[in-house]
């Protein structure tokens, strides 16, 4: 299917609007809701939706098998921002970059090399959910401060960020196996920039927290990734999105009520 300038511009308009409004919650509510909220599919769903619709939706479904597991080059990036943005300047914010990127790169590599199932490719980041969210236990949990100034600045990189990662992986999916077009189809589209975002405005402790509560909010990425790979060749594009962000909102929903469950117990305790 021929890409038109219209789609172009509704992907630069929702990649753009999820973007800030993912940065005004971490700005005005807390860092933690914004690194849980950057884990519903937001930018997946938007990459997914747009591969099946320039080339097919049974190609979308199967990229989204890999996707499934792209998700644990996802959480490399966010633990090698958390390990080379040591500083909250602007060279805090390049040495995350790197590593972060590097990471991506590096477990992305791997991951192509493997045929992936939706059996295998969910159990792989699950098991790196489990991993990563040990390791962040000890994270601490701090509140942004709204500097209570609007800046052009901020909002142009804001969005330039934006539109510019969506852009690229979606052409990209043109000319690579579906392999690569789901792995790339995982890659942060909110999470990234928002933590270029919060850490360029706020410095690097409120993007820690970010980073901590992550994992727990990628498990509605999975749900809905799972749900299109099932539903993008029966249902179609259409549907298909619907019963993801259905099946999302179900797991989302669910696991914020465990936790605040477990939060009560422990009080209680």
């Amino acid at each position: 299917m021929e890409v038109t300038l219209g789609m172009q511009l509704a992907k630069l308009a929702v990649s753009i609007g999820m973007v800030l409004g993912l940065a005004m919650v971490a700005e005005r509510l807390s860092a933690r809701m914004a690194g849980l909220l950057a884990g519903y599919p937001l930018g997946t769903a938007l990459a997914l939706f747009f591969i099946g619709l320039e080339i097919s939706p049974t190609y979308a479904a199967e990229s989204a098998v890999h996707t499934l597991a792209g998700f644990t080059a996802t959480l490399a990036l966010c633990g090698g921002y958390l390990l080379g943005a040591r500083r909250d300047d602007l060279l805090g914010v390049f040495g995350g970059t790197a590593a972060g990127l590097l990471a991506w790169l590096t477990v992305n590599l791997a991951l192509t090399q493997i045929s992936f199932t939706r059996m295998s490719g969910t159990l792989t980041t699950l098991i790196a959910i489990i991993v990563f969210t040990y390791l962040y236990r000890r994270l601490p949990d701090i509140k942004t401060r709204s500097r209570g100034s609007f800046s052009w600045l901020a909002t142009a990189l804001r969005a330039g960020l934006a539109a510019t990662t969506i852009l690229v992986i979606t052409g990209l999916a043109h000319i690579v196996p579906p392999a690569w077009a789901g792995v790339m189809a995982a890659f942060p589209f909110t999470m990234f920039p928002l933590l270029l975002i919060v850490h360029l405005t706020h410095g690097r402790a409120p993007v820690v927290t970010i980073i901590k509560h992550f994992p727990a909010g990628l498990g509605a990425l999975l749900s809905y990734t799972l749900c299109v790979s099932l539903t993008y060749p029966s249902l179609g594009l259409a549907l298909g999105t619907l019963s993801g962000f259905a099946v999302a909102t179900l797991w989302l929903l669910g696991w914020m009520r465990i936790q605040q469950w477990w939060q009560a117990r422990s009080a209680a305790l």
